[in-house]
């Protein structure tokens, strides 16, 4: 949802959401251990667009951006500075984020790519959207690449009506999901699957308005579909169905699980479960993540964030995701409403639960919602979207995540000292908070020497306070810092602070003659 929804909201759904995150955490209990998280939240350098990224692929070592921008520019290049013209499409190198040449126009039409898929092997690049020219050749809303070359096929050139918003691909077919009614002349109701050389094929579903979500699990001969529609084959399917990947019957249903008021806007799936984000708008409307059991469709778990969730991604045990999610208080691991919003999430893929991986993005341009794809690239993670910042620092619309090293050093605390009892201090401080570690370890520092260390735990909204008692002789004068590490990075030591310990009382009688 782009606006706030009001408490109200999250007090009517919280008896579900703790049914659902018990049902969750039991069902899960027994198979999944805590999983490691596979990123730094530390971006990495990567270049940039002057417009929204809808989309995002990879084949081969090139990272492919679509979408609504006109010009890219450097790492760390203010808007308008170093641009060089990019229309709606572009290629990266996925190891080092730097521009490469491949850079075909996408024009006329709404002139926006939607939609990116790479083939299995990596050799042909799908793009779909709402444009029509490639260059100078005429073309529908949806083509194929040559990756080798960066060049258009002549084979795969469907008409298609209207905006191609999702695509999958296997080495035999390529499924388009959008708001088109007709390709090449002939029905296709905002699904259809064609050959790679662009010829239709049997396969044929009618849903009555936009698909914005494809997950193809080849292996039980299923096509996931996610969108705005409301109807499936002539039965009522809100927002998400699985169709038989060759005929486009209705395999199942799932009645109840996105109100009528929002919309599956992502869908991934593992071995054994699938997932999908939700956006909606309104009273009552669903933003979050849920989880569903491929062998017979029966939920998992439901989270109940707030924030439009518009891209999902499984990697190595954990569900990252990308929304601007914020009042999560019902989801295990998760926070409360605040001013600020978390636009990048990790989640324990059997659970929900929140792990702790926090590098954020702002809302950004457009709609605004935050990130919209991502996509993995070796070991990297890219991110596309709409934002204009990252970890509060400006880079637009692409930004990747890596494995290492971590070079993000938690903020120094700030520490009060104060000595109102012979042979004490007392120190006290709020304990910082570190993107991608919950434990972070403190050492005091007395007179240049560590006296203290202290372990605890924290997140960007649960900062505790600490406290140590320093014993030093009465009557004596010290200097006090602190720094916080998180195991890796050290933060700088805390500006010094004086104390003057108080002196012992006079002993003795009183009053002597």
């Amino acid at each position: 949802m782009r606006l706030r929804k009001s408490a109200t909201k999250a007090a009517a759904s919280a008896a579900a959401a703790a049914l659902l995150c018990s049902a969750a955490l039991t069902d899960a209990a027994a198979t999944d251990a805590a999983p490691a998280i596979s990123f730094t939240a530390d971006p990495l350098s990567t270049w940039q667009t002057n417009g929204i990224v809808w989309s995002l692929a990879y084949a081969h070592g090139v990272v492919y951006a679509g979408g609504t921008f006109d010009s890219v520019r450097p790492p760390g290049a203010a808007p308008g500075r170093r641009e060089v013209a990019r229309h709606n499409f572009a290629a990266f190198d996925a190891r080092t984020g730097a521009l490469l040449p491949c850079a075909p126009r996408f024009t006329g039409g709404e002139g926006t790519v939607r939609a990116l898929r790479a083939s299995p092997d990596g050799r042909v690049l799908y793009v779909g959207g709402s444009f029509s020219r490639v260059g100078d050749t005429g073309v529908a809303s949806a083509v194929a690449l040559d990756t080798a070359g960066c060049t258009l096929r002549r084979d795969f050139r469907p008409a298609v009506s209207a905006t191609v918003r999702a695509i999958e691909a296997t080495a035999d077919t390529v499924y388009l999901g959008g708001d088109f009614d007709l390709i090449s002349g002939r029905s296709r109701h905002r699904v259809a699957a064609l050959t790679p050389a662009g010829a239709l094929l049997p396969f044929t579903a009618d849903l009555d308005r936009p698909v914005r979500a494809l997950s193809l699990v080849s292996a039980r001969h299923q096509l996931f579909v996610g969108g705005d529609f409301d109807w499936v084959n002539g039965r009522r399917a809100h927002a998400l169905a699985t169709l038989d990947s060759a005929t486009g019957a209705t395999v199942r249903s799932y009645p109840g699980w996105i109100p009528d008021n929002s919309s599956v806007r992502t869908i991934a799936h593992d071995d054994t479960r699938f997932y999908l984000g939700g956006d909606g708008h309104g009273r009552g409307s669903y933003d979050g993540r849920m989880s569903g059991r491929l062998d017979d469709g029966a939920l998992v778990w439901k989270d109940h964030c707030q924030g439009a969730t518009q891209a999902v991604l499984i990697h190595r045990g954990v569900l990252y995701s990308g929304s601007h999610a914020h009042n999560c208080s019902w989801t295990p691991g998760g926070f409360p409403e605040r001013h600020d919003r978390q636009h990048l999430l990790a989640q324990q893929p059997g659970t929900g639960e929140i792990l702790h991986w926090f590098p954020d993005t702002n809302d950004g341009m457009g709609e605004p919602v935050g990130p919209r794809a991502l996509t993995l690239a070796g070991d990297i993670l890219w991110v596309s979207g709409e934002f204009t910042e990252v970890n509060d620092h400006p880079q637009q619309s692409l930004t990747r995540f890596g494995a290492g090293p971590d070079t993000g050093a938690p903020e120094v605390p700030v520490l009060d000292v104060v000595s109102t009892n012979p042979g004490q201090v007392t120190l006290r401080w709020q304990t910082s908070w570190d993107r991608d570690t919950a434990s972070l370890s403190y050492r005091l520092y007395r007179d240049g020497r560590v006296v203290a260390r202290q372990r605890a735990s924290s997140t960007f909204w649960n900062r505790p306070w600490l406290t140590y008692t320093d014993s030093v002789p009465a009557g004596t004068r010290h200097q006090y810092r602190i720094e916080v590490t998180d195991g890796t990075n050290t933060s700088p030591r805390s500006r010094a602070l004086d104390v003057a310990v108080p002196p012992k009382p006079p002993t003795g009688a009183a009053g002597t003659p």
